[in-house]
This record gives structure tokens, C-alpha cells and sequence, in this order.
């Protein structure tokens, strides 16, 4: 099956396109490596393709071309204070993209499944586990994209018929990771020698996913049959502090770490409890995540401890 995945050279896609090879899919990747990297995913370079999203020209000429029979859109910009600071460029990105996307993927005889991004950032503030019928009622201008997608691609469903998925992602971490979100933060901070370090907001939990798990679950989904248009979550089921991970890294260091609040990363809005519901997802696929905080956190270390 020849599958194209958007943003496959990025933190998430470099550890799909690896999953998906061994499924035994062709793998070709779209991605304009503005977060992503060419040396992130072992793939030919007849296979990859250096693009942009926005550029409508470029993409139409790429898919019509190629005729996949799956598209993976990853492809995005998702880190939210980036995307607050600068607005009109994630609106661009995220929605105009996203459109250039499903644009060039309408009419192809060849497509036969289609699967969407999203995010856990389209639900409200929450102080329990949120579940895929939950009311959806974006914080920021990136969750307020991705909902746009997610209507864009139920769209497209309408339209074509063609089988849709919608998967919500929640926290991921893993290797690769090309954001100063908490866990490499952290972590380039304690690479840097430092056992002060210097973080925002502190309680807040968050659901944290390895990038591993992520890819697994992707390859269920992408094996499901007459799925028609379906939504899921897909996190880990757990919380956790930023107190909680940094006392992780401890235990993988043997070493204790303190923390300084730094008011210029305190974020003025912020959800206290962010945690998925991933019945749904179990239920419908067999999927079991298997790589723990701890497991994730040790090769971390691990990489630039030997």
C-alpha cells in the first residue's frame, strides 16, 4: 500500500514512517523540514519529498502524481506558545494546509483510507478524563486549528466516502523531539550539567504518550475496515505532574534536581489536569501502550549518560 505521510520526517513521524515500514507499507513522506529532519527516517530519497503544505501547486502535483493509497496527515505546527505569538502563521499552516491536502486528495481513485492529527487541545479545561463525545471548546489558536481540521476532514468524508480517521493526540515524548516542550526542556537542561533548573507553571498533570506507543496505535487504526469517519484518543490513560517527571529524570540520574519557577515561562492560561479517555480506542483496535514514563525517561539518560 503506498502511504504518503505529511510531516513524516518530524518528532511523531519518525516514529511512524519506522512502524509503518515494518507493517510492510511503502512509505513515502512529504515534510518541508522546517521542524522535521532528513536524517530522522530511513527512507530512499526517490520516496521523499521536500514541500510545503501551503504550497497548493507543489502538493497537488506530488499527490496526483504519486496516486497513494493512504494519506497520513501529520504535518502542522503544534508548539502552542509559538503558535499564540504568531497566530496567522498557524492559522496558515494548520487550516490552509490542511486544505491543500484533502484539495489534492479528492478525486483520487487510488486513496482509500485518510487519517488526521488532531489534538487533546480541542477539549475545555477538564478536571477529568476526557472522552471523544466530550463538549470540544478550544483554549488557543492551535487547538482551535486542528478543530477546523477535524470539520475540514469530516468534509471530506461527506463528500467522497472515503474512510476518515480523526485521532486526538494527547502528550507525546520520545526521541526527536524538535520542541521546547517539558520532557526535552528538561532534559537539555540536565544534558547542559545543570541540577538547578529553571521551569513555568508546575502543577499542571498531563497525559504523556511514547512516541513508540503512538505509532503502534497509528498501525491498528490505519488496519481498521469500513471505518467510515471515527474519532479517538490517544494518550496513555496516566498523569502526570511536571514535579512527577522531574523526579523521574532523578531516579534515572540518581541525582536530585531542584527546581526554580521562572515567571518568564509561566503561561498566563493554563489547564491543571489534561487526560485522555482511551477506551475507545482499546476497544476497537487491542492496543495497549507498553512503554512506561520511566523506560522512556532511562533511554533518554541513557543517551547521553554512556
Amino acid at each position: 500500500m503506498k502511504t504518503l505521510i505529511t510531516g513524516g520526517a518530524g518528532f511523531i513521524g519518525s516514529a511512524i514512517v519506522p512502524q509503518l515500514k515494518e507493517d510492510g507499507y511503502e512509505i513515502f513522506v512529504l515534510d518541508n523540514l522546517s521542524f522535521g529532519n532528513r536524517d530522522f527516517i530511513d527512507i530512499p530519497d526517490s520516496h521523499f519529498f521536500l514541500a510545503d503544505i501551503r504550497d497548493i501547486v507543489k502538493v497537488n502535483g506530488i499527490i496526483t502524481q504519486l496516486k497513494p493509497d493512504i494519506v497520513v496527515h501529520l504535518a502542522a505546527i503544534h508548539f502552542i506558545p509559538y503558535c499564540n505569538q504568531h497566530p496567522f502563521e498557524a492559522a496558515d499552516i494548520n487550516i490552509r494546509g490542511t486544505m491543500n491536502i484533502l484539495n489534492a486528495c479528492t478525486g483520487l481513485p487510488s486513496l482509500t483510507k485518510i487519517f488526521f492529527a488532531s489534538t487533546a487541545a480541542v477539549y475545555p479545561i477538564s478536571d477529568f478524563a476526557v472522552s471523544e463525545n466530550h463538549e470540544l471548546l478550544p483554549l488557543d489558536i492551535y487547538g482551535l486549528s486542528k478543530l477546523t481540521g477535524e470539520h475540514l476532514f469530516k468534509k471530506f468524508w461527506l463528500e467522497t466516502g472515503i474512510d476518515t480517521i480523526v485521532c486526538r493526540f494527547f502528550n507525546a515524548f520520545g526521541p526527536n523531539e524538535t520542541n521546547p516542550h517539558l520532557i526535552p526542556e528538561i532534559e537539555t537542561q540536565l544534558k547542559g550539567g545543570l541540577r538547578t533548573i529553571k521551569l513555568g507553571n508546575l502543577t499542571p498533570k498531563r497525559d504523556f504518550i511514547h512516541t513508540y506507543d503512538m505509532a503502534s496505535a497509528v498501525s491498528k487504526l490505519l488496519k481498521l475496515k469500513k471505518a467510515n469517519y471515527d474519532i479517538f484518543n490517544l494518550g496513555r490513560g496516566i498523569e502526570y505532574s511536571v514535579v512527577e517527571i522531574v523526579e523521574a529524570f532523578e531516579r534515572q540520574l540518581n541525582e536530585k534536581i531542584e527546581i526554580e519557577v521562572d515567571p518568564a515561562r509561566v503561561r498566563k492560561v493554563e489547564r491543571q489536569h489534561l487526560l485522555a479517555d482511551v477506551s475507545k480506542l482499546k476497544k476497537a483496535t487491542g492496543w495497549q501502550p507498553v512503554h512506561s514514563i520511566d523506560e522512556g525517561i532511562k533511554d533518554m539518560v541513557n543517551s547521553w549518560t554512556r
